[in-house]
């Protein structure tokens, strides 16, 4: 059983990483974020305010959330395409930053941890998800890199559209400071200039190093 978490800021890949790095194990991919953004979209349409711990709390709490196959569930329901919205976005790091909701999805999170492994992405995942894995990464790229990437994958990677990314991205940053920290012993890797196969070449065999090692 191999267990690698990748954290890191917005906007640093490690989604198209964690994806494409747990495909090369045979290990699941776990999103933490997901969890949050699903329950984000919970708290918005129980008209709460995001803000509000409390009401924040109650809705979560009355909310099913799942992942099944890649994609995110909230009350039976797929939910994958509008948690990746721009709305779910705004708020996500709000939602996320309540004790309470983090202690109410991390269960969900450590759950679907497979038996063979798992490549687990997030904030925290090496802090507290999975404080124990063989692996633990950090990923970094430079503030205006991680800018252009958000534009991209919105379809509009004008230098107007980089801009407000680069300031949302700032905004998150500080929301999600508490939680973003690198976990000790994390191996940092920038992946600024650089592509997703060298990336993830580099962390199999970090990977397979870590596991032999355990062994």
């Amino acid at each position: 059983m191999t267990v690698v978490t990748i954290d890191g800021p917005a906007g640093s890949g490690k989604s198209t990483v964690a994806a494409a790095l747990a495909a090369r194990l045979g290990v699941v991919h776990v999103d933490t974020g997901a969890y949050y953004r699903a329950a984000t979209l919970a708290v918005l349409r129980a008209g709460a305010d995001p803000s509000d711990a409390a009401a924040a709390e109650a809705a979560v709490s009355g909310a099913r959330i799942e992942r099944r196959a890649g994609r995110t569930m909230l009350d039976g329901r797929d939910v994958e395409d509008e948690i990746r919205g721009p709305l779910v976005t705004a708020a996500v790091s709000t939602v996320a930053a309540h004790p309470a909701v983090r202690r109410a999805l991390l269960p969900l999170q450590r759950a679907e941890v497979g038996d063979a492994g798992a490549v687990v992405e997030g904030r925290d995942a090496g802090t507290v998800v999975v404080p124990d894995a063989d692996l633990k990464v950090w990923l970094t790229a430079s503030p205006q890199e991680r800018a252009v990437r958000r534009a991209a994958q919105r379809g509009v990677p004008d230098a107007a559209a980089v801009a407000a990314h680069a300031a949302d991205i700032s905004r998150r940053d500080r929301l999600d400071a508490r939680q973003m920290v690198p976990s000790g012993g994390a191996v940092e890797v920038d992946t600024t200039g650089r592509g997703v196969p060298e990336i993830v070449d580099e962390l199999v065999r970090l990977a397979l190093s870590a596991a032999g090692q355990r062994t």
